[in-house]
């Protein structure tokens, strides 16, 4: 189960985690997770330039390794660089040094201070460790799921929760994987659509440093 809007409660229990930016600036923050990889990061690319949208990729270090041309290309296209573990690992059945030294594999590809959770699951036992090893690290969450990941959702109900949960500064979760192709394919190039009719600049994640409005 998940939930396409994030609680008011969660925010406030993890207050020192990026959920969304300023509410007054008329701004969406992108974000990509799990990729790089062949045909769908491309595609992620291409529909992004179409609305001249800046956008965040949080990569998984082994997809890095395995297609470091696509990774190169994110890079080439201006948009900015988030670390995802090399493995996927999943927080809470993962022991904090196993979690935090493969944190750093994954930064000895991406060099990034963006870092989020696979998942979303991340122990406090390892957010205290993160910042102690990296004093400028931003963990980030978001407060729009799209749940293009869910197979058993409909591109079309993907697409009208995501329309319906943004607002001004808003983390936005889609996913550049096989998995989610099918959902992201249909949503992304309509929700572009309608985000510039409606007047939204898209920004990359380290633009809005510094914006972000606890539990808002």
């Amino acid at each position: 189960m998940y939930l396409i809007k994030t609680p008011l409660i969660l925010k406030k229990l993890y207050p020192g985690l990026i959920w969304n930016f300023n509410r007054d600036r008329r701004c969406i923050y992108l974000t990509f997770d799990d990729g790089p990889i062949p045909i769908v990061t491309p595609f992620v690319l291409k529909t992004l330039k179409r609305y001249n949208a800046k956008a965040t990729f949080f990569c998984i270090g082994d997809n890095v390794q395995k297609h470091p041309k696509v990774f190169e290309q994110v890079k080439a296209a201006g948009h900015a660089i988030g670390n995802h573990t090399f493995n996927h690992l999943r927080g809470w059945s993962t022991d904090t040094p196993t979690y935090t030294e493969n944190f750093k594999k994954c930064d000895e590809l991406v060099h990034s201070q963006l870092f989020r959770p696979p998942y979303g699951r991340i122990k406090r036992a390892q957010i205290k460790a993160l910042k102690a090893d990296n004093n400028n690290i931003d963990i980030v969450m978001w407060d729009v799921l799209s749940g293009d990941f869910d197979n058993s959702l409909e591109p079309e109900k993907c697409l009208k929760g995501v329309l319906s949960a943004t607002q001004n500064g808003s983390v936005v979760v889609f996913h550049d994987s096989l998995k989610a192709f099918p959902r992201l394919e249909y949503v992304l190039p309509r929700a572009l659509a309608y985000w510039n009719k409606m007047g939204y600049e898209f920004v990359r994640m380290e633009d809005g440093r510094g914006k972000m409005e606890d539990g808002l």
